[in-house]
């Protein structure tokens, strides 16, 4: 299992449309892969200002099958609400 963490500076009076654009887009399409595992959207009471983004993949090998021009696809038809996002990668090494 490898984690693709992703990080959005996103405002939060405008979270909630964000959220749902986000999930029309980039939800539905993730969930359309093969190797996808799951998808959770986390905010930070501390850190309001950004909404994290946890997607599982069965593996590194699914997530880098991932097409770069599916990326600029998705992300041209978030249109507006496209945001850049910090990357940091995790790989799960127990699970109890």
């Amino acid at each position: 299992m490898v984690i693709e963490f992703l990080t959005f500076e996103v405002d939060p009076g405008e979270r909630e449309e964000w959220l749902a654009v986000e999930e029309r887009h980039w939800s539905r399409y993730l969930e359309s892969r093969p190797g996808f595992a799951g998808k959770e959207m986390w905010v930070d009471d501390d850190d309001p200002d950004r909404v994290h983004a946890v997607i599982r993949w069965e593996s590194k090998q699914a997530w880098d099958a991932v097409p770069s021009a599916d990326v600029e696809a998705v992300d041209a038809a978030m249109g507006d609400w496209c945001r850049e996002a910090a990357l940091r990668t995790f790989h799960q090494i127990r699970d109890c």
